[in-house]
């Protein structure tokens, strides 16, 4: 696969992931958009974050392991948008409680 393919694929992983999360835990909802937005920002951030400990996309499209590596960053991209889902919502929540 080409590495845009891969990251795409990436960040799509991280789109349905935060969604569904968000279905699950409806406390932690952006609505649809909002948790669209959250799932593409947080799995490029830990993607990126995470990817210099070898399996960023360059790696994976030359590496002969190419199906683990893979496999570790769709990981790194779900877990990434549902934890930037929860961050931003305690974030939210703590700011909108601050009386000016």
């Amino acid at each position: 696969m080409t590495p845009s393919l891969l990251a795409l694929l990436s960040i799509f992983f991280g789109i349905i992931s935060a969604n569904v999360f968000a279905l699950i835990k409806p406390k932690y909802s952006f609505n649809l958009i909002g948790n669209t937005i959250v799932g593409v920002f947080g799995s490029i951030f830990f993607v990126k974050t995470f990817g210099r400990l070898g399996f960023s996309i360059s790696s994976i499209v030359n590496s002969d392991k190419g199906g683990l590596l893979f496999g570790i960053n769709i990981t790194i991209s779900i877990i990434g948008a549902i934890i930037f889902l929860i961050l931003l919502k305690k974030i939210t929540k703590s700011t909108s409680q601050i009386k000016l």
